[in-house]
This record gives structure tokens, sequence and C-alpha cells, in this order.
């Protein structure tokens, strides 16, 4: 039994020592990329903000405060267009009706923004982005524990890509979401290794063609 202990508790810690590696590396590779201002804050055509939970029909503090970013930065000219990504998985869970009805409600041009209704997770949303939406630049807009890995997929699937930290105020459970970040840059990291495909794909997009956007459509 002894045997097999320590044998577990190897690989525990040669795991342990991957997943800090993986992270070090990441973060370090990224962090010039990510800003906290509009000051100096480059010019790009294209906002990816990324879904982040609801309560009923309105943004929860996570999402709106990265909605709110990106309306910044669309009111202030530093991108053109916002593509809108989350999980409309079912009727009783739609972020993208939400994401979409806030940024109409707060002034956003319905023919600059764009719907990805497949974006259940941030491999799967810069993936889409790069092979469906046609995006070779972007602006990733969301809290600053989840840039450095939104970032990274980026630039691994070709996307040029800017992090603009949407943080304000104090969250519920971000010391646990910082935490879980750890495993999820991690599994990321293996996505990008294994150039893994989303399970929904379709038919292309163009970002420089019409908005996808619809009022009726409440998928």
């Amino acid at each position: 039994m002894k045997k097999y202990f320590k044998i577990a508790l190897y690989l525990f810690i040669l795991v342990l020592i991957l997943i800090l590696g993986v992270n070090s590396h990441i973060k370090s590779a990224t962090r010039k990329d990510i800003h906290h201002s509009l000051r100096r804050f480059p010019k790009n055509d294209v906002g990816i903000i990324f879904g982040a939970g609801i309560n009923g029909n309105q943004p929860g503090k996570y999402l709106k405060d990265r909605l709110d970013a990106g309306i910044l930065l669309y009111k202030a000219k530093r991108i053109n267009k916002i593509l809108l990504s989350g999980d409309n998985g079912s009727d009783e869970y739609d972020e993208l009706t939400v994401m979409k009805n806030y940024c109409f409600q707060h002034g956003v041009d319905t023919t600059k923004i764009f719907i990805d209704y497949a974006g259940f997770d941030t491999y799967s949303t810069m993936y889409r982005a790069k092979h469906i939406f046609k995006i070779e630049k972007a602006t990733l807009i969301s809290q600053k524990y989840h840039l450095n890995r939104a970032v990274y997929i980026g630039q691994e699937l070709g996307i040029k890509s800017a992090g603009y930290a949407a943080n304000k105020g104090e969250y519920k459970g971000y010391k646990y979401v910082c935490f879980r970040e750890y495993l999820s840059t991690f599994k990321s990291f293996l996505d990008v290794l294994r150039n893994r495909e989303p399970r929904f794909l379709g038919n292309s997009i163009d970002i420089n063609g019409p908005s996808n956007y619809s009022r009726e459509d409440k998928r």
C-alpha cells in the first residue's frame, strides 16, 4: 500500500508542478496584452464579450460589468463591432438574448452586434471567432482573472488579441474563480496542444458582412 501511495503522491506533485508551470508561462506571455484603462488602449475593429451568468432576464454582476466595459469601448470608438458569445443551451437559460438586449438598450447599433450562439467555453468562443467569424484581431472583454487564458487561446489560434479588464467593485466568489482558473488554463493549454475542434461549428458568418443580430431570435 505504501508503494502505491508514494506513486500516487509523486503523480499528484508532478501534475501540480505542470499546472503551476503552465499557468506561470501563460501569465508571463500575455501580461503585456492585458489593459485596465482606456489610456493607450489599442483600437480594434471587433470586441468579444464572453458570457458569465444571468439572473432571469438581467445580466449577473460579472456579465453586466463585461457588457458595460464593451459598451464603453464601443462608445469611445476603441472597437467598431461587438461579438457576443455565451450559452443559450435552453429556453430557461439564455445568456445571449439578455446580452444582446442589454447592448441594444444601452445604445449599441444592432448592425454592429454579432451573436455566437455556441460559445459554450472560452476555447470554443475563440476557435469559432477565428473559423466561423473570420476574425484576425480582437479586443477580449472579461474580468482580469480570465483574460490571460482568453488572450493566450486567441494568440495561439491566430487572432491578435488584446484584453480589457472589466473589473468593477467586488465579486461574489472571486477567490474561487481565480483558483478554478488554474485548472481551466491548464485544460485550455491541452486544448490548444491537441487543436480541439468545438462540438458545434456551422456556417461561416463574416464579421465584415451583415450582422446576424435579430430581435425575434430567442434561441
